[in-house]
């Protein structure tokens, strides 16, 4: 295994530290005028998602973290089963409800996620970033209202519910952000 000091340190490097797998949030390296250097670091652990900050001495010695980040489709759920076909293999794998993300709720069957896993060990799921969805309910827009910023709740055909301009009707595509959970605009075609 390939290992990286901690001035190696750069936005989105995995690492191993205390049998724990951590990726650099923040980091910033400091020179203070009296005493050594050090590298002072926001970093996530990538398997419970706690974030801690930590200072390093330059030189502290870290084994690189290898995360396995895989396409695979959502396939459908039983229960809080989450069942995921790998796109190369076929092959379907379960995968529990407590490692879905907040925005997995905009992902409808047949999406494209992507897969997270360390040392086979599945620990996180990545919706697509922007989801074009059906409202499947919402109340009625009235025509001449263009008041700005005033929203409605809306129901997507994934159940989720979302937060749309008063112009948006039932039977209406429009286009989420998963990472935010907000409406971005009325879809294209």
């Amino acid at each position: 295994m390939p290992t990286i000091t901690a001035s190696d340190f750069r936005n989105g490097v995995t690492f191993e530290m205390d049998g724990k797998v951590m990726t650099v949030v923040e980091f910033q390296h400091v020179k203070p005028g009296k005493g050594a250097a050090f590298v002072r670091t926001k970093m996530k652990n990538v398997i419970t998602g706690a974030v801690t900050e930590t200072s390093f001495n330059p030189t502290d010695k870290f084994e690189s973290a290898f995360i396995e980040r895989k396409d695979m489709e959502y396939s459908y759920n039983d229960g809080d089963l989450y069942y995921f076909m790998d796109l190369e293999t076929y092959d379907t794998v379960p995968l529990d409800q407590s490692v879905l993300p907040e925005g997995f709720k905009f992902v409808k069957e047949n999406m494209a996620c992507k897969v997270m896993s360390y040392k086979g060990n599945v620990f996180g799921v990545e919706p697509p970033t922007f989801v074009d969805l059906e409202v499947t309910q919402t109340d009625p827009g009235f025509k001449g209202d263009t008041a700005t910023n005033v929203t409605k709740p809306a129901t997507v055909e994934t159940g989720a519910e979302v937060k749309v301009p008063l112009f948006i009707n039932t039977g209406d595509k429009i286009k989420i952000d998963t990472r935010t959970g907000e409406y971005l605009e009325r879809s294209k075609g």
